[in-house]
């Protein structure tokens, strides 16, 4: 079996994903039992829009042959809505006034469309979370995924949590022995009595320029970059407007370089790419999202051992917080070889410019071929799970 790709199995029946198949081999294909997935998407977060876009693409992608998809969007207020208009729908929220007419129900009444969304999802045989950011990749919905026993595609709820806080994960990394730099975490409170409370720290650790973003935002929404004290307060609190604590950290001359991992226990990486962002300084929400303003160069140009190395220590981040079935590891790389660890994403973007599906692509891995390895892995893990007494 390729690395990542599982059997999957579901109570006493077992079903085997099938490689991508020839022409001659489609007829039996359409024989065999097609799987029922649940795309979630949207969701209250301030990367709702990424989400509907991913989840797009993730639909457009996944095997008709092989899967009956499920499609359950969370609107900014918070309502879960199943919908089975168009996919063309979703980016953009077209489909949001589409689905509450679909379920009979006004925006007033929306709250109320939860039990038809928990009904859609319980019918399924996976969940496939295409959720970012707060109540997303926070172990929140992980949570409950695991209290309604269906397998999900993604880690589970300490990961996802760990994962998200990018102060713990830190702590967590730190503890692994992985090389990463520097940080303060500055709280809310503290900075609300005294707005000039973490210059003086910052200079005598580190010294400006810094980056602050908040500890649990991703698409890089809030982060500013600080070039002297006296800018520090707006950054704060802008970066604070997301969150209760939020990330300092030196300014790292370096280039970025992205990994993707893939499995469970035996998780693998792909090949590492770097992006620049062609607009910017650095790698923010635009860089990341719009089309043509970044450029991701695979396999990232550094020596085939660092390449290497960079692969090792994604494993390994992956593996400090307890990971399963995906994450992209990011790191910084100096001038001098020297290789850091920035952050780890338990839910990266799978829209057409996102990172994490372009590296498997790279590897000889379709678009199609990871979603199968994915869904394989989260029935996988769940069944490993149960094994376990509890």
């Amino acid at each position: 079996m390729p690395p990542g790709s599982a059997a999957i199995t579901k109570d006493t029946e077992v079903l085997t994903l099938p490689k991508p198949q020839n022409a001659s081999q489609k007829s039996s294909t359409k024989k065999s039992k097609k799987l029922k997935i649940a795309v979630i998407f949207g969701g209250r977060s301030t990367e709702h829009r990424v989400s509907c876009v991913s989840a797009s693409c993730i639909i457009k992608n996944l095997d008709k042959t092989k899967y009956d998809i499920v499609t359950v969007g969370i609107t900014y207020r918070g309502d879960w809505l199943p919908y089975s208009g168009p996919v063309s729908h979703i980016p953009g929220d077209k489909w949001v006034e589409e689905a509450y007419k679909e379920n009979n129900f006004t925006p007033a009444e929306g709250h109320n469309s939860l039990d038809l969304a928990l009904a859609a999802i319980q019918q399924c045989d996976c969940i496939f979370p295409v959720l970012h950011g707060y109540n997303g990749e926070d172990g929140t919905v992980q949570g409950l995924f695991e209290l309604l026993g269906i397998p999900y595609v993604g880690c589970g709820v300490y990961a996802s949590a760990c994962g998200m806080d990018k102060a713990f994960a830190k702590v967590q990394f730190g503890k692994a022995g992985l090389p990463q730099v520097d940080y303060i975490i500055a709280y809310k409170d503290v900075f609300e009595r005294d707005p000039a409370a973490y210059a003086a720290e910052v200079e005598a650790r580190f010294g400006f320029p810094c980056f602050v973003k908040p500890a649990n935002c991703g698409s890089s929404v809030g982060v500013g970059k600080v070039r002297s004290a006296a800018e520090l307060p707006a950054a704060l609190a802008e970066s604070l407007k997301y969150d209760k604590k939020a990330l300092i950290e030196p300014y790292v001359e370096c280039r970025e370089i992205e990994c993707g991992v893939i499995g469970n226990s035996d998780a693998s990486a792909f090949t590492p790419g770097e992006v620049r962002s062609t607009v910017t300084d650095f790698y923010d929400y635009d860089s990341k999202y719009v089309d043509g303003m970044n450029e991701c160069i695979i396999p990232a140009a550094v020596p085939p051992e660092k390449l290497e190395e960079i692969k090792a220590l994604a494993v390994r981040a992956f593996k400090a917080i307890e990971g399963a079935g995906l994450s992209r590891v990011d790191f910084f790389y100096k001038k001098d070889g020297t290789i850091l660890l920035n952050e780890i994403n338990t839910l990266p973007g799978f829209t057409e410019c996102s990172m994490y599906p372009k590296l498997a692509v790279s590897d000889g891995v379709s678009y199609s071929e990871l979603l199968d390895r994915l869904i394989s892995l989260a029935f996988e893990r769940h069944d490993a799970d149960k094994r376990c007494f509890r």
